[in-house]
């Protein structure tokens, strides 16, 4: 295996190691809500995907593209969904609470709306749809300028980031997590603009400094279902530079890493299904044993999904 990254098989590697970094930092905010881990885990993990996901853009054809996020990103959505509304139905009696949705017909109003009227085991559910959203739109604007660093996306994107503070200290209010898609636009060109050109010498050392305010609590920490970008600029500009050097050492660790490009190839089923094992198990497990079940337990999931055809074509 060529070490530099080159080859697209190696590319691809790296980029699966990195999923699995960003996939287990997921993981432990969501585990531990508060304090010192939270706040690093938060400063950088969704800008992560969002980043990566600017990385491999390319111009598509409009329409095509379009269909194709819809169909692909939606069935999945709608799937894990529904699996765990009915696994609630099961459950939260068992325990002797009650469900959230309980309230028929009036609930598949909210269930619909999704993002910030879903909460509890269903809270990651903004993330692929506005992730989708922002893929179609930035597509869009490739289709016209398709030149990432060309000029016209250097006045589009500091527009993109004006709008994004602007609505997210107007309102949390998120539909299918419409709100953040501002900011993950943004992200997307950010990642885009990088490509697969590397980051060296000077200019990689100069960003230990701006990752490490946001991992260790120096500027506020990043809450972007709900529009929260912490400090202006700051943070945010802080979530890049970690998740550049992330990256970078991506790269480096590809020949000893299997094990976490094999949790990043799992990790989009991972999202969907860790927080309900959080919701659940919380009250009975210390935090690091249920880390350790809200990754591993929906990683084999992955594995029996891949394993029956039908199971794979609805659910990835």
């Amino acid at each position: 295996m060529n070490n530099s990254g080159a080859a697209t098989g190696d590319r691809l590697d790296w980029i699966d190691v990195a999923r699995g970094a960003g996939i287990i930092a997921v993981v432990l905010g969501h585990v531990w809500t508060q304090g010192a881990m939270r706040d690093a885990m938060y400063s950088f993990h969704m800008p992560l995907f969002f980043l990566l996901s600017g990385m491999l853009s390319r111009p598509q054809p409009v329409a095509g593209f379009t269909i194709r996020q819809l169909a692909g990103q939606m069935r999945p959505y709608a799937a894990f969904l529904a699996l765990l509304i009915v696994a609630d139905q099961i459950i939260e009696p068992l325990k002797g609470g009650v469900p959230i949705f309980r309230r028929w017909p009036g609930d598949i109003v909210p269930i619909l709306l999704g993002g910030s009227w879903l909460r509890g085991p269903y809270t990651i559910f903004w993330f692929v749809p506005c992730l989708m959203a922002a893929r179609i739109a930035f597509n869009l604007g490739l289709a016209r300028w398709p030149h990432p660093r060309g000029r016209a996306w250097w006045v589009v994107a500091p527009l993109l980031l004006a709008i994004a503070y602007a609505v997210g200290a107007a309102t949390d209010i998120s539909p299918l997590g419409l709100l953040t898609v501002p900011m993950t636009m943004f992200l997307l060109w950010v990642g885009a603009v990088v490509g697969e050109g590397r980051l060296r010498g000077w200019l990689l050392w100069s960003l230990v400094p701006l990752s490490l305010a946001g991992l260790s609590g120096l500027w506020p920490t990043l809450n972007m279902k709900a529009g929260d970008y912490g400090l202006i600029v700051c943070s945010i500009a802080s979530a890049i530079a970690t998740s550049f050097l992330l990256l970078y050492l991506s790269r480096m660790v590809v020949p000893w890493a299997g094990w976490l490009g094999a949790i990043g190839r799992a990790s989009l089923v991972i999202m969907y299904l860790h927080v309900a094992f959080i919701h659940y198990l919380q009250p009975y497990l210390g935090k690091p044993l249920l880390a350790v079940i809200a990754l591993l337990v929906p990683f084999a999931l992955y594995h029996v999904l891949r394993a029956v055809p039908p199971l794979r074509r609805i659910f990835l």
